[in-house]
């Protein structure tokens, strides 16, 4: 059985490009994850999601492993990018499509065998 921390860590390392959040992109259940979201769907990259209200154990443990206490959390290719406030202000000055795009690309070479 793995730890909660190493299922955080699989979690980051197989998702090129994660959100933890309150809810699903579909249906957010708070304001920041909606908006985090929201800015992250723009950049037209498909992403994965941990609705975190689902899972108390990554809920509790992530703030800790991220040394970052609250959510959303984006993370793009391991490193922790921020929450709402830094992700929003990356979309408006277009930080925040070059990053994911990048990301994305990177990970679609891969994924053929490509070296990124």
């Amino acid at each position: 059985m793995s730890t909660t921390i190493e299922n955080i860590q699989r979690q980051i390392s197989e998702n090129p490009i994660l959100i933890y959040m309150k809810g699903t992109p579909q249906l957010p259940q708070c304001g920041f994850s909606a908006q985090t979201v929201q800015a992250l769907m723009s950049c037209g990259e498909r992403f994965a999601f941990v609705n975190v209200l689902d899972n108390p154990d990554i809920r509790a443990e992530l703030p800790k492993y991220a040394n970052w206490p609250t959510f959303p959390q984006l993370w793009v290719e391991g490193e922790l990018v921020g929450g709402c406030d830094i992700v929003g202000e990356m979309h408006q000055s277009g930080e925040l499509e070059k990053l994911v795009k990048e990301a994305a690309a990177r990970a679609k070479a891969n994924e053929e065998g490509g070296d990124a």
